[in-house]
């Protein structure tokens, strides 16, 4: 017996931590872990956001790159509707086809609600416009050569519409003759 009173003696001398004292420790932390976790989770679909949206941007510039090319080689734009138009390049631009004259059509494609694709010849060369009217033509003058006016709104998430960039450009014909 007095083994024991000289044991627990000696245990009362050792310090350690109490339940309560652990388990407000433990909560503290799990507290801290889940803040630190939502701020990364959320900064990571933030970039995935913005990725996603610099994407849609960069292929409307792509795109309009394209068309420009092709519209100051052009000789002849026919405009079908404000989604639809014909670009007649003439043998000696690069993108004509076996030398030869050739008509190259650039649409816009429906995919869904206030969704659409710009497509050169049925090929995708933009994708999350969001406005169905992107083509306006200003014929030649005697003042000025004629001009195409491209407007793309593009936009990932619909939804949120303050996220909508806009890509507006005019232009011009090089090859249509002053009248």
């Amino acid at each position: 017996m007095a083994r024991l009173v000289r044991r627990l003696r000696a245990q009362r001398g050792e310090s350690g931590f109490t339940l309560i004292e652990l388990l407000i420790s433990m909560i503290v932390m799990v507290t801290v872990v889940t803040s630190l976790t939502t701020l990364f989770v959320s900064g990571s679909r933030a970039q995935v956001d913005m990725n996603r949206r610099f994407e849609a941007q960069e292929s409307a510039r792509v795109a309009i790159d394209r068309l420009r090319r092709e519209v100051h080689c052009a000789d002849l734009v026919t405009v079908t509707s404000a989604s639809n138009i014909t670009v007649r390049l003439p043998a000696h631009c690069p993108t004509a086809v076996g030398g030869a004259i050739t008509n190259v059509v650039w649409d816009l494609q429906s995919v869904s609600t206030n969704r659409y694709r710009l497509r050169r010849a049925g090929s995708t060369v933009g994708d999350f416009i969001t406005n169905s009217s992107v083509f306006s033509y200003t014929a030649q003058s005697t003042t000025s050569l004629a001009k195409l006016n491209v407007d793309l709104r593009v936009n990932r998430n619909p939804n949120e519409g303050w996220k909508q960039w806009r890509l507006r450009t005019d232009i011009v014909l090089r090859n249509s003759l002053r009248q």
